[in-house]
């Protein structure tokens, strides 16, 4: 914070900086990086849908169990601006922060820091929206937002 990165990436109006975020902390292996070292940009999406997926572990689990339930959590998009490179062995941590709930859609922002004795420099920031939808026949059909994940959500956001 305080780069000419953060400047570079306005936060919507509805996204509370301050608010807390979920933390997830990952250490790059080789097989997340390139030809030439640094790691190959796909992988900081892909971090995205770990994040998700932990955060439900760990904050809402009764979304896990619906979603073995005819719920489908999907995402609808997603971006990622990178800032500085990562390598192997780079200490990662993800902050996931939600940005807003509108409808069966979540909206959630996440940052990309990585970790040196000296202190975090911001790597990446990220943005994800999913649609909630239930399984009926054949067909997916949009559903609310379960109370499970909303309450997960608000501290968030």
């Amino acid at each position: 914070m305080g780069t000419s990165a953060d400047a570079a990436v306005p936060a919507p109006p509805h996204f509370r900086e301050d608010a807390p975020a979920y933390e997830y902390r990952h250490v790059v292996g080789f097989e997340e990086t390139n030809l030439v070292g640094n790691v190959y940009y796909a992988n900081h999406v892909r971090w995205q849908g770990r994040v998700r997926e932990m955060f439900l572990r760990d904050r809402a689990p009764e979304v896990l169990e619906a979603l073995a339930g005819g719920l489908a959590l999907v995402t609808t998009r997603v971006s990622c601006e990178y800032f500085a490179e990562l390598a192997a062995f780079d200490e990662v941590v993800v902050r996931m922060r939600l940005a807003a709930i509108v409808q069966n859609r979540v909206a959630m922002r996440f940052e990309y820091w990585r970790r040196r004795p000296e202190g975090e420099v911001l790597a990446a920031r990220g943005e994800q929206e999913v649609a909630c939808m239930r399984r009926e026949g054949g067909a997916l059909v949009p559903t609310p937002v379960p109370a499970a994940l909303r309450e997960a959500l608000r501290p968030y956001g």
